[in-house]
């Protein structure tokens, strides 16, 4: 009846056009999703045997995206499949409806699709009971989330949504802070719930960064200070904000993707996500109320999730933005694509092995070893097809994040850091905006335009660049580590990035590990 499977491909421009699937005459046999289709559906996906209008909402989640929809909605679905009602999903989005717009069609449900090396599963989550759009009910968002049952808010707003601080007073909330940010919204509703004499709930950052519930609470706290000391106060006494580690490769959603879902399974799902088997949620043990379940389905609670996070962002972050910079300049536009090179994947398990592994202290519970061969496989899974664009986005922040605290570390300690360099001069080389035979790519990048002009200006001296304190810090004016960035650019333009990474191998392979 449907189609047989194929991979996933991005077509030139990445971007999910609005809803070109949504017509009124469907293919074949394929059916719209929604509540009224579930049972049908079931043939052929798994879909919720639950009770959708028994859930009760415990969690609200700021920053609705796919990233989300593949991770944490879907243990909160699994826990619902267990006979957990009280933690459904309270959406919220910011700024644009087009999520919004997809789903509520469809009674909120969506496709998720895991694509491994031999299977494709899919299933509708079911999880979600409301989604508001933060700008235009603010009320509305203000109102879920002081509700009595929410025990806990998740955010996955990005790492620039903590630091936009600067709310005025504007007209709305009388004698009040107007809310437009996700931190914003955070400290009015804390602030209600305390003046009501309510619990507070518990705020969990699932956001790709360093110590994000560190991040999260200074945050709110920064905020709540500009209004009211003893709200500050009240906030850091009461309020938890527990540091979390996910993980779970999920590419944009593109127009394919939809075509796929509904020649394969026979579901017309406006927005489906598109993901891989593998995923993986580590919390820190600490909630201001009620904790929901979730050892039941998976989660690991821990007292510290920093060595869990620092092994995650460390191995396979760094390593994302080095294949995302060097293998573009190289003219590649696909993860899989990329590691079915013999040079690149020598470069990467080199990274691993060889520089960053031996920087990071033991994991509990976790075999290092098995962990870096699960990277490799991910990283080359056909079926993903992760697009090499999204690694690139967002260097300013996530370079500073992934790959300069090993080549610190690495400088510290004395220990080899090459492969950790040449990623680093693979981006300033990417910053000025074309490949090796000059044909342009975008930069997205929020600090893209500044940083661009600074590469550019340097030319082949990487100090312009390396003084951008913000960025480089110390590492920066280290003289010995700018001659090492610009010995590794030279190699970029003379050999391009397989030569530079040929030189790194030959010589690690005379040096023992």
């Amino acid at each position: 009846m449907f189609e047989p499977d194929v991979p996933r491909l991005h077509p030139d421009v990445p971007q999910l056009r609005r809803f070109r699937r949504a017509r009124d005459t469907p293919p074949g046999s394929s059916l719209p999703l929604c509540n009224d289709t579930l049972s049908r559906h079931a043939r052929y996906i798994t879909v919720p045997r639950y009770s959708r209008s028994a859930l009760r909402a415990g969690v609200v989640h700021l920053g609705v995206g796919s990233f989300h929809r593949s991770h944490q909605a879907v243990y909160l679905d699994d826990l619902a499949a267990r006979g957990h009602r009280e933690w459904g999903i309270v959406g919220v989005g910011f700024r644009d409806s087009q999520m919004l717009d997809a789903l509520v069609p469809q009674d909120l449900l969506y496709t998720v699709v895991s694509r491994g090396a031999d299977r494709d599963e899919a299933r509708a989550v079911g999880v979600l009971t409301r989604y508001l759009m933060a700008d235009t009910q603010r009320e509305a968002v203000l109102s879920a989330l002081c509700e009595r049952e929410v025990a806990i808010v998740t955010l996955t707003v990005t790492a620039g949504a903590y630091r936009e601080h600067q709310a005025a007073a504007k007209p709305g909330f009388p004698g009040r802070v107007f809310p437009t940010t996700a931190v914003e919204f955070l400290v009015e509703a804390l602030d209600r719930r305390r003046r009501n004499g309510g619990r507070p709930f518990t705020v969990m950052s699932c956001d790709n960064m360093p110590a994000n519930g560190a991040v999260a609470r200074q945050a709110v706290v920064d905020v709540a200070r500009t209004r009211d000391a003893r709200l500050a106060a009240w906030i850091e006494e009461h309020v938890a904000f527990p540091s979390s580690m996910v993980d779970r490769i999920t590419p944009q959603t593109v127009d394919l993707d939809i075509d796929f879902v509904e020649r394969r399974f026979g579901v017309r799902d406006r927005w489906p996500v598109i993901t891989e088997p593998f995923s993986q949620w580590v919390v820190e043990n600490s909630f201001s109320d009620a904790r929901p379940p979730l050892d039941e389905v998976g989660v690991q609670f821990v007292p510290d999730v920093a060595p869990y996070a620092l092994m995650k962002t460390q191995l396979l972050n760094a390593t994302h933005s080095a294949i995302g910079y060097l293998g573009s300049l190289a003219g590649l536009r696909r993860a899989d694509e990329l590691m079915a090179d013999p040079v690149f994947q020598g470069y990467v398990a080199a990274l691993m092995d060889r520089e960053v592994a031996p920087l990071l202290d033991p994991v509990p519970g976790v075999d290092l070893g098995a962990y870096k061969r699960s990277l490799l496989g991910r990283l080359a899974n056909p079926k993903l097809a992760d697009d090499l664009a999204r690694l690139c986005r967002g260097g300013s922040a996530k370079v500073p994040a992934h790959l300069l605290p090993s080549i610190a570390e690495a400088r510290r300690r004395g220990r080899p850091h090459r492969m950790l360099t040449l990623a680093v001069a693979g981006w300033l080389r990417y910053l000025t905006g074309t490949d090796m035979r000059g044909r342009p790519f975008p930069l997205d990048d929020p600090r893209g335009e500044h940083l661009r002009s600074l590469a550019r200006a340097g030319g082949d001296d990487p100090r312009v660049l390396l003084d951008e304190y913000s960025v480089f810090g110390s590492l920066g004016r280290d003289q010995d580590f700018a001659s090492s960035v610009r010995e590794a650019l030279d190699e970029l333009d003379a050999a391009g990035p397989r030569g530079a990474i040929r030189t790194c191998l030959a010589e690690y392979d005379a040096v023992p590990a």
